[in-house]
């Protein structure tokens, strides 16, 4: 299966910083892929780069296309959602259909109607007049709407609690994904899509440090709480961080036989934010 992204030494300067440093990376169609990073990591500039925002270096193809180059085109299979807790306080429901069913070509004004027919929302109902969890079922309902083959989020639940954080994402994944469409996801909140991602990179200082599927990560990392008489053992094989949980050792190691690291205590799968932690070591120093 050919990718539906696929970037090579992707780099972009801003004068004199280096927001990507020849980042390479692939993604397949029919993911959930979080992008994770620090502030100032280079996630926004990837973003801004797939969906040909900004000129770069080196090459990147998204849908079989140049970005920068034929961006009126890939805009008709690319659907963009930054904080959905943005919206202008007098925009009405009617008025935030027409809009979208006039600049997006794919966008079902049919389907779009009926789920808001099952929500509380009315048509001239305004922004400044709707719940948190109203703003969120009025972009929920405009983004499943569209028959893109590529979600773009950018930090999108970034203005609610948790309850409607987890709303949109269920929503979105019952109502919206399936084996022909790709999400990427970029957020600080990343216990929260966890369980939802199939695929994670991590981005330091312009380059990719990590790109896998979550079942590559969890053959490959591993968690253990070791027993006080094997610490010794255990640090010999150089773990990536150690830490102490209720007086025990908890160490992170990569590429390690879990057969030998069961003789060191209990084992398990690293949480993504632990994963996260062990790997940006310095980044907020």
């Amino acid at each position: 299966m050919s990718a539906l992204i696929t970037a090579r030494n992707l780099t972009k300067r801003y004068g004199k910083k280096l927001a990507l440093d020849e980042a390479s990376f692939e993604i397949q169609p029919g993911r959930v892929v979080g992008l994770i990073g620090p502030n100032g990591s280079g996630k926004t500039t990837t973003l801004k780069a797939i969906l040909g925002l900004t000129r770069f270096e080196g090459e990147l193809s998204v849908l079989g296309m140049d970005p920068s180059k034929q961006r009126d085109a890939l805009m008709n299979e690319v659907c963009f959602i930054a904080d959905v807790a943005v919206l202008p306080r007098w925009l009405k429901v009617k008025d935030a259909i027409d809009f979208v069913e006039g600049v997006h070509p794919r966008f079902n004004r049919e389907k779009a109607e009926r789920y808001i027919a099952h929500t509380k929302l009315e048509p001239d109902m305004k922004v400044k007049a709707m719940s948190k969890g109203m703003i969120v079922q009025l972009h929920l309902a405009l983004v499943m709407a569209i028959d893109a083959k590529l979600l773009v989020l950018d930090e999108p639940t970034l203005g609610l609690d948790i309850l409607y954080r987890k709303q949109f994402y269920h929503n979105l994944l019952e109502d919206y994904f399936d084996e022909n469409k790709t999400i990427i996801i970029t957020t600080h909140q990343i216990e929260e899509v966890e369980n939802i991602l199939t695929d994670l990179m991590f981005i330091r200082d312009g380059k990719i440090t990590l790109a896998a599927s979550m079942e590559e990560i969890g053959d490959r990392y591993t968690e253990v709480m070791v027993e006080p008489q094997h610490i010794n053992a255990a640090n010999a094989l150089a773990p990536m961080t150690q830490r102490s949980v209720f007086g025990k050792a908890v160490m992170l190691f990569d590429g390690a036989s879990r057969a030998q690291l069961e003789k060191f205590g209990e084992i398990r799968t690293p949480s993504v934010a632990d994963l996260f932690v062990a790997t940006m070591k310095g980044s907020y120093e």
